[in-house]
């Protein structure tokens, strides 16, 4: 078989967690979802693990783990938060790796840059940051070290190459007009080449000027776009067939975001399936592979010279994230992109103080600052812990102050790294979160450069940002952003501790008096403790850093009445501070509101599944003319529970299961306390699949009784528990028959 095929996504999202809190916060855009990482995760990244192939009747065949059949990159910063939020995913990602290494002798993960920073524009110390710390962390994630990279935008030019091999990175993937001329290995005989006659079924190689090289190869732009931007999605098998008719000898490559899957086009990671296993199957002789499988049997046999900066999204090179050059997304037509160039050069300013200010700093902390800096990707990635990391870098009998000094500096250029991310020049406005998170993450970059001895630079930003046009009216140019947008998201101590209390009394554990409790995000966390019904202390411990801040507090949460206008007083180091939390930004006390309604939500239904358990019996045989059940309108206020009771099998007699039946299902109930109802009876099935001795006869009455109410239905994690411990071949088989396998 010659004709080879490689699929390519593209995972990543823009940082979106909030620098002192290391948490992503309620975006509003993204609701019922938390944030829109949580809602493409569920959207495309997990629906991608676990896709549905069907057969010609529409039931399960097989759960496909695509990642284990497709060529795929992901984000160090986007695995970090899915290892939280969704492992499962993760593990089925680099389990998909384990076994493409096995089947093919070269694993199907790709690395990415870490920070997604577009290299070209980056200086020499982030190009090798990014790389260095983009390589601990896959080999974190998977075990083994990278062949290949993703580059931002594939984003290229030599010095960007020379990090790549120097970090033994054998090849890239670019876009076909990046290539400018084609020659033999052997000469330098250059054949001009652009789009349309650039040779994209091999690989070729760069020869560099430090005497190293590495491989390219080049996806099929027109193709790529049209999985992207031209439905191909839509049917699975003309999906096949464009492939297939494009497919020759040789390799033809795709690459496209991962989110096209699913996210942009609903159940598209099933005509992936689709498509993989024909490739999988042979059909019309094209077979799957990987770009490092492909380059191990056809090593490059001519040479490439590239334009020089490019970037697959940009048409004249490297300018989208630096100039007006007229590249844009967002759809606004006559607005204009004059904002790029002050606002890098207000973000790069930052960057470079905090550059100098750590070599400085660092001097007297670290043993080699330069290697202290590169090696802590591994402490980001989790290969090293603290106290090894401290032992080897920090200098021989680093006072504690010191310590806490350097553990600030390494934050310091983390956060400063994140504030230079593609995505802040993407769009067509400064004011788009993006950008205010780019600069958010520069504003926390001074913060630890400041606590750690610098001079404040930030009226010299602002004074740069001036000079950044919005298109909003109501914002003027980015020193208003800066001021309405980015400042009020500083945390303080007081800040802090008031979140922890609200967060605390939201979740009915604020402590009594002589006890303690713990409010803990990823970047932080607050002990309160309580001395008496009003006051007490807190100590706020950052993440990966050393020591912590000890503070006093004094507040009274209200009876009733406004919960956030309720000053707290805090007492520290910076003196007394009286906060009151309305003050803080709309995401974070959107984050407070989430708490609350996660633990009141739950003990309202439990004591309301509590009641309708013993009140639902009370309900009385259907009457001659009867439609509904008397006082219905006070019924209605217990739709859900009285629901739950109804579907988990209510042993009532025929007459009463027909009025009850008639009235919940005129009483349908809104379509979120529906689809809250049917999050309820997916967590509950899936427990009882997953049980030692499950009950498939009243699981088997519960989807009956679901389908009755026309309930919402998505057995999506009951699905996967049944095919993953091969229930659906054994004693689940009927239920498994029930929720659509064949």
């Amino acid at each position: 078989m010659d004709k080879h095929l490689c699929i390519h996504g593209h995972f990543y999202q823009p940082p979106r967690e909030d620098p002192w809190l290391g948490a992503i916060l309620p975006e509003g855009s993204a609701a019922p979802s938390l944030n829109w990482n949580q809602r493409i995760t569920r959207e495309s990244y997990a629906p991608l693990a676990r896709a549905r192939r069907l057969d010609g009747s529409g039931r399960i065949v097989e759960v496909m783990n695509c990642y284990e059949w497709m060529s795929f990159n992901a984000g160090p910063t986007l695995l970090a938060w899915m290892a939280q939020a969704d492992p499962d995913t993760v593990r089925l990602m680099a389990e998909a790796d384990r076994a493409s290494l096995a089947r093919l002798g070269h694993g199907n993960a790709l690395a990415q840059v870490y920070h997604h920073q577009i290299l070209p524009l980056a200086t020499q110390l982030d190009k090798e940051l990014e790389v260095a710390w983009a390589v601990d962390d896959f080999q974190a994630r998977f075990g083994r070290a990278p062949e290949g990279m993703w580059l931002a935008e594939t984003a290229v030019d030599t010095d960007t190459l020379e990090v790549l091999a120097a970090n033994s990175i054998r090849f890239t993937i670019l876009a076909p007009g990046q290539a400018q001329a084609v020659g033999p290995l052997s000469n330098g005989h250059w054949t001009p080449v652009d789009q349309g006659s650039l040779d994209i079924r091999q690989p070729y190689l760069v020869k560099l000027p430090s005497g190293r090289s590495i491989s390219v190869f080049f996806y099929d732009g027109p193709l790529s776009q049209a999985v992207a931007f031209e439905r191909l999605l839509a049917d699975g098998e003309g999906f096949w067939r464009r492939l297939s008719q494009a497919a020759s000898p040789g390799l033809l490559a795709l690459a496209t975001d991962g989110e096209t899957y699913g996210h942009h086009f609903t159940f598209g990671e099933m005509a992936l399936a689709f498509v993989l296993d024909q490739a999988r199957q042979g059909r019309d002789g094209v077979g799957l592979t990987n770009f490092a499988a492909f380059l191990a049997a056809n090593p490059p046999r001519m040479q490439v010279r590239l334009h020089e900066p490019s970037a697959w999204s940009c048409a004249h090179g490297v300018a989208r994230w630096l100039s007006p050059c007229g590249c844009v997304t967002g759809g606004h037509a006559g607005w204009h992109q004059r904002w790029r160039a002050p606002l890098r050069q207000a973000l790069q300013r930052v960057k470079d103080m905090a550059d100098q200010h750590y070599f400085q700093r660092g001097a007297s902390c670290f043993a080699d600052p330069r290697a202290a800096l590169t090696a802590y990707g591994k402490v980001l990635a989790g290969l090293t812990d603290q106290d090894a990391f401290a032992k080897e870098h920090f200098r021989a009998k680093l006072p504690a102050k010191d310590q806490a000094a350097a553990w600030k500096l390494l934050a310091m250029q983390q956060w400063g790294l994140s504030s230079l991310a593609s995505c802040a020049w993407f769009f067509d406005e400064v004011s788009r979160i993006e950008p205010v998170n780019a600069l958010t993450y520069a504003l926390r970059a001074m913060e630890l450069a400041e606590r750690t001895g610098a001079a404040s630079i930030e009226a010299e930003v602002v004074s740069i940002l001036e000079t950044a046009e919005s298109n909003v009216p109501e914002y003027g140019n980015a020193a208003t952003i800066w001021r309405k947008a980015v400042t009020p998201r500083r945390e303080s101590d007081a800040s802090l501790a008031a979140q922890a209390l609200v967060t605390l009394w939201g979740e009915d554990r604020l402590p009594g008096p002589g006890a303690s409790a713990q409010a803990v995000w990823p970047g932080v966390a607050v002990t309160v403790q309580a001395k008496d019904a009003s006051g007490g202390t807190a100590s706020i411990a950052w993440a990966l850093e050393s020591g912590a801040d000890e503070v006093r507090w004094t507040w009274s949460p209200p009876a009733s009445g406004d919960l956030l206008a309720t000053p707290v007083t805090v007492e520290g180091p910076a003196g007394r501070t009286v906060f009151v939390p309305r003050e803080l930004p709309v995401n974070k006390r959107q984050g407070l509101a989430d708490a609350f309604a996660v633990r009141a939500s739950d003990a309202l239904w439990q004591d309301s599944v509590s009641r309708m358990t013993l009140g639902a019996n009370l309900i009385t045989e259907i009457q001659e003319a009867q439609s509904t059940l008397t006082l219905a309108p006070r019924w209605a206020g217990m739709w859900a529970p009285l629901a739950w009771a109804y579907v988990w099998g209510l042993d009532l007699s025929p007459k009463q299961r027909e009025l009850l039946l008639a009235f919940l299902r005129q009483c349908g109930g809104c379509g979120f306390e529906r689809a809250g109802l049917m999050e309820r009876l997916n967590a509950r099935a899936l427990a009882q699949a997953a049980s030692p001795a499950p009950d498939w006869d009243e699981l088997g009455r519960m989807v009956g009784r679901v389908r009755e109410l026309g309930l919402p239905e998505d057995w999506w994690a009951v699905q996967n528990l049944l095919w993953d411990r091969k229930l659906d071949q054994g004693e689940g088989k009927v239920f498994a028959q029930l929720l659509g396998f064949k």
